[in-house]
């Protein structure tokens, strides 16, 4: 194991979560850090780059999909013993977050990551190949683009997004990658209430429908998350995601 890092800290995070991990796992959590790290010297990646921090803020809130979906079924990666692998996309991924914290835990899950600055795909790529991940791919493309027809439009069983946007934005960007039957899950950092009742009208439009508000502190912390999780019930109107821009300034 990597003894430049203490990981009892980290350990503790990932028990707390309900998660084991292998040393080889830890081990590509370590590299990954060092690679955010290494780039971040030259491109701006993330303002958090304290390992401490990273373990907390970036690594465990990504794993903290397991509060909206069942560890058995993230270990597994099907939704049933034989079933076909989970399909995974997260929208604006950034640097690789919650995908790849996701990938290295939940090594059986079929990820797409998305990101609409070429650079910063070029990151993912190098990270990918480094920890030697396999199912995974990173795409430079805004969500509007590879949304449409023809594209990747209602092709995974699972959307993703740490993405700072509100609700509605959020969900119109989303929810079209999303088959029927599937679910987009928004990362929030805060109490969503007034968020989700604005939201509304957008998932009505959009095909989705609320199904629960999971909110929790990150382990070991007073750091405040909600999971909100929305099942994808229609196929979403051919018009959605509108032109690049339009949803933020103009939310359903």
């Amino acid at each position: 194991m990597n003894e430049k890092y203490d990981l009892s800290n980290f350990k503790k995070i990932v028990n707390d979560l309900g998660l084991n991990l292998t040393d080889e796992q830890y081990e590509q959590f370590i590299k990954y850090y060092e690679l955010l790290v290494k780039w971040n010297e030259v491109m701006n990646l993330t303002a958090i780059t304290e390992y401490d921090e990273v373990i907390v803020k970036h690594f465990a809130d990504s794993l903290s999909l397991i509060k909206a979906i069942d560890k058995e079924v993230l270990v597994r990666g099907s939704f049933k013993e034989g079933g076909s692998k989970i399909t995974v996309i997260d929208i604006g991924t950034g640097a690789g977050f919650p995908g790849i914290p996701l990938k290295i835990a939940f090594p059986n899950l079929q990820i797409t990551l998305l990101d609409s600055l070429n650079k910063r795909v070029g990151f993912l790529n190098n990270v990918i190949e480094e920890l030697g991940l396999k199912g995974i791919d990173a795409l430079h493309g805004r969500a509007e683009d590879y949304a449409k027809k023809g594209q990747l439009r209602e092709s995974f069983d699972v959307c993703v997004s740490r993405a700072v946007a509100n609700l509605s934005t959020l969900s119109e960007y989303c929810l079209p990658y999303v088959k029927v039957g599937g679910c987009f899950i928004a990362y929030k950092s805060e109490k969503t209430a007034q968020e989700v009742d604005a939201a509304q009208n957008a998932l009505d439009k959009l095909g989705g429908k609320l199904i629960s508000c999971e909110e929790f502190n990150l382990p070991g912390t007073d750091l405040f998350r909600t999971m909100v999780k929305i099942n994808k019930e229609k196929t979403t109107p051919g018009k959605y995601p509108r032109k690049a821009g339009t949803p933020s300034k103009e939310p359903l």
